[in-house]
């Protein structure tokens, strides 16, 4: 059983709806895992995400009951590796972490980058970087290959995002080099900004580079990503420290995931670039 809950501002509002789910392809031993972490067999865990976050955690157009993503997918496989049941709570994605360490949530996994800061409060495991991509109308009409082909360009990026400073520093280094520079717009959302491309009143639109890589496999009609920036940043679940063994039990299951081609083949699934694949490495500080 995989029941959704909601989460409102950090706080269990009630149960939302309960929803089957098929059993997932194990890609895994799961007596041996089973065997080193018994305690946990049997048990349930909280997942906490926001269902609006493709390609990573989003509700299935289809069947609103239903999350779908490459978090989710890699979470139900994980918790069904170790022989445990998950519900699945759902709330707003800066509330998700806080209800982790509030004790409302066992789990957050959902786009979560790890920084030393957060840390302090939760575990991490982590398994994948974050990226920067460039999404384009198909076709990349603009020829753009990379940050150096935007001078004179229309670009568009999240208002105070990382990806809007990439752009005034594209910008920067185009003014040094005697060039036109960019013409900078912001956007409040990322359907916001898909439609000022759309529309040709921007060239380029940077964004999370799982989000551009997704568009692109999706909807590659319309759109296409022209490049992907790796960045340092290692992604991967925050985890309460008041669950014992969960974290290196989460760890054990991911390696196996990984090894067998399973977490690749989801990350090609959801258009996101496997080179952002890391070894699996946990973090308790």
């Amino acid at each position: 059983m995989h029941a959704l809950f909601s989460l409102r501002a950090s706080s269990l509002i009630g149960i939302a709806v309960a929803a089957l789910w098929g059993a997932p392809t194990l890609a895994c031993d799961k007596a041996a895992l089973t065997a080193k972490y018994p305690a946990l067999v049997g048990r349930t865990v909280r997942l906490a995400q926001d269902g609006e976050s493709p390609p990573y955690a989003f509700r299935d157009a289809g069947n609103f009951e239903t999350m779908r993503g490459l978090d989710n997918d890699l979470a139900v496989a994980t918790f069904s590796c170790l022989g445990m049941k998950t519900e699945t709570k759902i709330g707003k994605w800066s509330g998700l972490l806080p209800a982790v360490i509030a004790g409302q949530a066992d789990v957050m996994w959902n786009n979560l980058y790890y920084t030393p800061i957060r840390a302090q409060q939760v575990d991490f495991v982590t398994y994948v970087l974050a990226s920067t991509g460039a999404l384009v109308k198909a076709g990349n009409p603009k020829k753009i290959t990379a940050l150096t082909d935007t001078c004179g360009i229309k670009g568009v990026a999240g208002l105070g995002t990382v990806e809007e400073v990439l752009l005034h520093k594209a910008s920067d280094a185009c003014v040094a080099a005697g060039k036109p520079a960019l013409e900078i717009a912001t956007y409040p959302d990322k359907p916001s900004g898909m439609r000022l491309v759309q529309a040709g009143r921007a060239d380029l639109m940077l964004t999370d580079g799982g989000f551009a890589g997704n568009v692109a496999k999706t909807n590659g009609a319309e759109f296409a990503q022209a490049f992907l920036i790796k960045t340092n940043y290692k992604v991967g679940p925050g985890i309460t420290r008041t669950f014992a063994g969960l974290q290196p039990a989460i760890a054990d299951a991911l390696q196996e995931i990984q090894a067998d081609g399973t977490m690749k083949e989801l990350m090609v699934k959801y258009g996101v670039d496997p080179s952002l694949m890391l070894p699996v490495e946990g973090f308790t500080q």
